[in-house]
């Protein structure tokens, strides 16, 4: 089980959407227009099917964060998702971001984060995102092994490497 979480308005619901559809044998390389997604209340379970593998995602709410260690125990990998065209929500996300790697039954999980929506004009760059988010000390005192991605749901940029990482977990 991997867990999908983040913020409200993140992205999480059309980055599974996307991912869904790259990993279906009869569809086009095109992704196509972003379909309309709605936020999340409750959860969300996709399957995708890898080259090497299936896993199932489970996609939470942004407003189940209050209750998201409930789904811990289960999960073996967490995508975390950051809106970086939103200066605002980069505190509140890091610290969200910090008390789930807290979880004691998440010290074992592999952990992608993901800088969403970098297609926006108005977002930061990567290196100023992550220096933000203090990226750099998490992963040094995380307990986990985090990798990050920069990637946007809307036009596919990096949707592909998160599929390679999902295939590489163990």
């Amino acid at each position: 089980m991997c867990l999908l979480l983040g913020s409200t308005g993140v992205g999480k619901t059309l980055l599974l959407k996307r991912l869904q559809k790259l990993t279906q044998r009869d569809q086009p390389a095109d992704l196509g227009e972003a379909p309309v997604t709605l936020p999340t209340v409750g959860t969300n379970l996709t399957d995708l099917n890898l080259k090497k593998k299936r896993i199932t995602v489970r996609e939470l709410g942004g407003c189940m964060g209050p209750i998201w260690h409930s789904f811990y125990a289960d999960c073996s990998s967490l995508i975390f998702v950051v809106d970086s065209a939103n200066i605002t929500q980069i505190a509140s996300s890091c610290i969200q971001l910090l008390s789930v790697l807290s979880a004691e039954p998440l010290h074992g999980a592999s952990v992608l984060v993901l800088f969403n929506k970098r297609d926006l004009p108005c977002t930061m760059t990567l290196m100023e995102m992550k220096s933000l988010f203090r990226i750099d000390d998490i992963i040094a005192t995380a307990p986990q092994s985090i990798t990050t991605l920069e990637v946007s749901a809307r036009s596919g940029q990096g949707l592909k490497e998160v599929l390679s990482w999902l295939d590489s977990l163990t």
